[in-house]
């Protein structure tokens, strides 16, 4: 007699890990049982928490919840890289944030994380040519999260985006692998170009608090940007740059800057004195 062959539910170690921090919260804070059941413990994935989040989030009067809902779930199943993504860039802010204690906060409370992952769905929307709708995620998450990252701007994964406000990155923007920034950040443009006008950012960079970085200029990898510097020409890989306009000042000081998240702009340098 032929044995009956039973479903075996993958192991996600990220995802129990997320659940039992969930059920340790609800715990040592019983009103906060409600929004973690709703945000976590209702679901079996991350990716459907994800979308819950996401959509919860961005919904409005003008699109319900149900079908952004709908939306994420579509852009989850068919794009399996956006899950990749979402999983590299919550280890990056639970390794670099020291505000960042468990992999439950980023997903109920981290703006900047949220604002990625919705940004991540804009531009798969984008990439499928559904351009109003990539459009009404941007517009959205750029009300909700102040944040406003064009849908065709390409961003890889294992980013961090610390404190979060302000932040403006372009339509032909590029950012790298394992990036991070802070607030009030542009790559922007410097007039009314309408080609590829926006900065090119290598993997491991450190962009500063307040950096505006202008033009299509490329940024190497492994790289540091002071706060506050305006960055318009090239970065060498492995430089520090600061200042107005921003100069090489020395060296990057440490393999991966965007990892070791020292801001320190070397002594003796022109912006140090």
């Amino acid at each position: 007699m032929a044995k009956t062959q039973q479903a075996v539910t993958p192991v996600d170690p990220v995802w129990d890990r997320i659940t039992r921090e969930a059920e340790e919260a609800i715990a040592a804070q019983p009103l906060m049982g409600g929004l973690i059941h709703a945000c976590i413990l209702h679901h079996k994935t991350l990716e459907k928490a994800l979308s819950y989040r996401i959509a919860a989030k961005l919904c409005s009067n003008e699109m319900s919840m149900m079908v952004l809902r709908e939306i994420v779930d579509e852009a989850y199943e068919t794009c399996p890289e956006l899950l990749e993504a979402a999983r590299a860039d919550l280890m990056a802010i639970n390794e670099r944030d020291p505000a960042s204690h468990r992999l439950l906060q980023p997903i109920l409370y981290f703006k900047g994380f949220q604002a990625v992952q919705a940004y991540r769905v804009s531009h798969y929307l984008w990439d499928k040519g559904q351009k109003d709708l990539a459009y009404f995620f941007q517009m959205r998450t750029s009300e909700i999260f102040g944040i406003d990252i064009h849908p065709g701007a390409r961003i890889g994964k294992g980013i961090m985006i610390d404190h979060a406000h302000s932040i403006v990155i372009g339509e032909t923007a590029v950012v790298g692998d394992n990036v991070s920034m802070l607030h009030s950040v542009t790559l922007g443009g410097t007039g009314k170009e309408e080609q590829d006008r926006h900065p090119k950012i290598g993997d491991g960079v450190l962009i500063g608090a307040g950096a505006k970085v202008l033009g299509n200029i490329k940024v190497g990898h492994c790289s540091r940007i002071a706060a506050g510097s305006v960055v318009l020409s090239e970065v060498p890989p492995c430089t520090t740059v600061a200042g107005v306009p921003a100069k090489i000042v020395g060296e990057a000081g440490c393999d991966q800057p965007s990892i070791n998240m020292d801001q320190v702009v070397p002594a003796g340098s022109p912006s140090a004195e």
